[in-house]
C-alpha cells in the first residue's frame, strides 16, 4: 500500500474522537501508512430533539457513511450500537475490533448506588431501553425512581447530576472507559439488571466494498468473537422490526469451561418504556462460525419473543 495519509472519518464529539484516535493508532501500526481523523459533524450532534423523534441513533451514521460513498473519507470509525441493521450494499463492515465493557453505569450524586438511591429520584437517560429495565427493576424490588429523558455528550449528563437537577444518569461504561473517565462511575450495572443495546461497547470500522486492499488491511483489527456476538444481537434487533432507539436489550456472550470456549449464550429483552410488560428470553448454542450462524442464532431468540407479544411491547416498529 503506497504511503499516502489514510483518511479515517469520525464525528467530533469527545468520545468518537477519543475512539477513533485509538483506532487510528492501530490502523497506523497494521498498515505502516499514516492515517489522518477527518471530523465530521452529523445531523444527531447539532440537533437537541429527542433520539426516538429523529430517527433514533442511526442519525449519527449517515453523514459517515455519505463522505464514505463520496469518497471524502477511506474508512470509517461507528459506535456500532448506532448502526442501523441493514448494510449498503456499497459500504462493508471491515472491522469489528475486541469489545469494551459492555456494561451500563450509574453516575449518582453522593457516590450512591443504584439500589441505595433515595425514594422518588430522578434518574436521566436518552435510551427506552434502559428506562424499560431500571423501571421493571424497581418495579420488582420496591423501589421508587423516576426516569427522566435527557440527551447531551458525557459532561453535560453528569452535569445534571453535579448540578443537583438529578440524582443519576445512567451511561455506557465502554464510552467512559475510552475517554479515561470509568473513576466517575458509582456503580457498575450487572447485565442481569439492564441488559446492553445491542452491539453496546462494540466498534464498527466501514469502508467502501470495492476497496480489497484497505478491506484486507483493516480486516486485522477484527476480533471474530465480538463480531459473532454483535451480529447475533443485531440479527434479533432486526427481526424485531426495532429501532436503534426501541426498548431492545441484547447480549451474546460465551459460556467458557476452563480456558475452553463452550457454547454462545444470547440474552434478549423487550419491554414498556414504564416497565409494566416486559419479555425476556435466553437460547443457548455451538459459538458461529460464519455470519449466516450468528444471525440465524438472533432470528431464533426474536422468532420466540414475538411469539410471547414482543411485537406489542415496542410502540411504534420502526423499520
Amino acid at each position: 500500500m503506497s504511503e499516502k495519509a489514510l483518511r479515517l472519518g469520525t464525528r467530533r464529539s469527545k468520545l468518537a474522537m477519543a475512539q477513533s484516535g485509538q483506532v487510528a493508532e492501530t490502523v497506523r501500526e497494521v498498515t505502516g501508512r499514516p492515517v489522518e481523523l477527518v471530523e465530521i459533524t452529523t445531523y444527531g450532534d447539532v440537533s437537541r430533539e429527542a433520539l426516538a423523534q429523529i430517527g433514533g441513533t442511526g442519525v449519527f451514521v449517515t453523514a459517515l457513511r455519505d463522505a464514505l460513498l463520496k469518497g471524502e473519507v477511506d474508512f470509517a470509525v461507528h459506535s456500532l450500537k448506532d448502526l442501523p441493521t441493514a448494510q449498503p450494499e456499497e459500504l462493508v463492515l471491515a472491522a469489528v475490533p475486541e469489545r469494551e465493557d459492555p456494561r451500563d453505569v450509574i453516575v449518582a450524586r453522593d457516590a450512591l448506588k443504584f439500589t441505595d438511591l433515595p425514594r422518588g429520584a430522578r434518574i436521566g437517560t436518552g435510551a427506552p431501553r434502559r428506562m424499560a429495565q431500571l423501571n421493571a427493576y424497581a418495579r420488582a424490588h420496591g423501589l421508587d425512581i423516576e426516569t427522566v429523558p435527557i440527551r447531551g455528550n458525557v459532561d453535560t449528563r453528569i452535569g445534571y447530576v453535579r448540578d443537583g437537577e438529578l440524582d443519576a444518569v445512567v451511561l455506557a461504561a465502554a464510552g467512559l472507559n475510552r475517554i479515561g473517565r470509568v473513576d466517575e462511575v458509582t456503580d457498575f450495572l450487572s447485565v442481569d439488571t439492564v441488559l446492553p443495546a445491542p452491539g453496546q461497547g462494540a466498534l464498527a470500522i466501514e469502508c467502501a466494498a470495492d476497496n480489497a486492499e484497505l478491506i484486507a488491511a483493516l480486516g486485522e483489527l477484527d476480533d471474530p468473537f465480538t463480531r459473532a456476538a454483535v451480529t447475533a444481537e443485531r440479527s434479533l434487533l432486526a427481526a424485531l422490526e426495532a429501532g436503534c432507539s426501541a426498548p431492545v436489550g441484547a447480549l451474546a456472550d460465551l459460556l467458557v469451561d476452563g480456558q475452553i470456549v463452550k457454547e454462545m449464550r444470547l440474552r434478549g429483552v423487550v419491554g414498556t418504556t414504564d416497565g409494566s410488560r416486559m419479555v425476556q428470553l435466553s437460547t443457548t448454542g455451538p459459538v458461529p462460525q460464519t455470519h449466516d450462524q450468528a444471525w440465524a442464532l438472533g432470528r431464533e431468540l426474536a422468532t420466540e419473543m414475538l411469539a410471547q407479544g414482543a411485537a406489542g411491547l415496542m410502540g411504534e416498529r420502526a423499520h
